[in-house]
């Protein structure tokens, strides 16, 4: 072979190989481009790890070939969202700044709840609007069902009457005076809901969080809407509040009466928020103060602690 043939074959397998080479990187980015890693951690469920990346249950399970909503400690899924590679001098906090969004959701999305951070280490990043991971197998998988164990009441006086409704307009804005301490809200858009949803909802968010701030107050709105919309529960704002498992009422202002209580303005607002979409919480089912010993409560993952009160997934 002469030598300028010899040449000619070795640019030749040499472009082939380039070239295959940045076919295959190219694909491998495609594939994996807005999908980030998760690890579950006990007491996890796909709808809470749904809750935490925008996403659904059904989405994680077609990205991940899952037949059904069991999930083992330590199974690693492919959820939506960035990655971010620790960097030096980094913490949550300045990670959570970076992307603009809560410390609560950064620190749930890896389980991490304390600082510390190993230079190198990745970190799954929620992203709104990032709902999309590539599919892998079992696109028709059928979901498990799914119980709910509920905490027992706290006392066994009657419940009284609820009162009325207050009016018959539906919840269509959040309150302007309460913008200064929005919360964080959902990615999902929030539906409309009726007065009565608005009346019965703040008034139990006044019985439970006299004297606590603000954000408590939207939070306790925003557990109940998360059990409406969960799957797990009654589909409707009253029906949650109301709701009776097993023998025991979910709400202790239900069992003592204090539910039937008019709401001031605050709560009033803060249940505004909550059924506009707004969640301190970013999915928790669950909520306590901090004085308890329910070990059932005690027992849930917690989301975040506002003021005296632990809310949980």
């Amino acid at each position: 072979m002469s030598r300028s043939k010899k040449v000619k074959t070795i640019l030749l397998s040499t472009g082939l190989t380039l070239g295959l080479s940045v076919f295959i990187t190219a694909n491998v980015y495609a594939y994996t481009a807005g999908t980030a890693s998760y690890t579950a951690v006990s007491g996890d469920s796909l709808f809470k790890i749904s809750r935490v990346f925008h996403t659904t249950v059904e989405n994680l399970m077609n990205a991940n070939g899952l037949r059904t909503t069991s999930l083992n400690i330590g199974k690693v899924l492919k959820v939506p969202g960035d990655t971010y590679t620790v960097q030096k001098g980094d913490s949550l906090y300045l990670i959570a700044q970076k992307y603009k969004m809560p410390l609560s959701e950064i620190s749930r999305a890896n389980n991490i709840y304390n600082d510390r951070l190993d230079i190198g280490q990745r970190l799954a990043v929620p992203v709104p609007g990032s709902a999309s991971i590539p599919a892998n197998t079992q696109p028709n998988a059928e979901p498990s069902t799914t119980s709910v164990t509920p905490a027992p009441p706290v006392a066994s006086a009657p419940v009284n009457t609820p009162a009325p409704p207050v009016a018959s307009a539906p919840v269509v804005a959040p309150a302007a005076d309460s913008a200064a301490n929005a919360p964080v809200t959902k990615s999902a858009q929030a539906e409309v809901y009726s007065a009565e949803d608005l009346d019965v909802l703040s008034r139990l968010i006044m019985a439970e969080t006299q004297g606590e701030p603000y954000q408590a107050k939207v939070a306790v709105g925003a557990v109940v809407m998360n059990r409406v919309q969960s799957g797990l529960f009654t589909d409707s704002v009253k029906g949650v509040i109301y709701q009776n498992i097993n023998g025991y009422f979910q709400f202790t202002p239900v069992v003592n009466g204090w539910i039937n209580k008019p709401a001031n303005t605050d709560s009033i607002n803060a249940a505004k928020d909550a059924l506009n979409g707004a969640d301190p919480t970013s999915g928790a089912l669950w909520y306590y103060d901090d004085s308890t010993t329910n070990q059932f409560m005690l027992s849930k993952e917690v989301a975040i602690k506002i003021g005296v009160m632990v809310f949980a997934y």
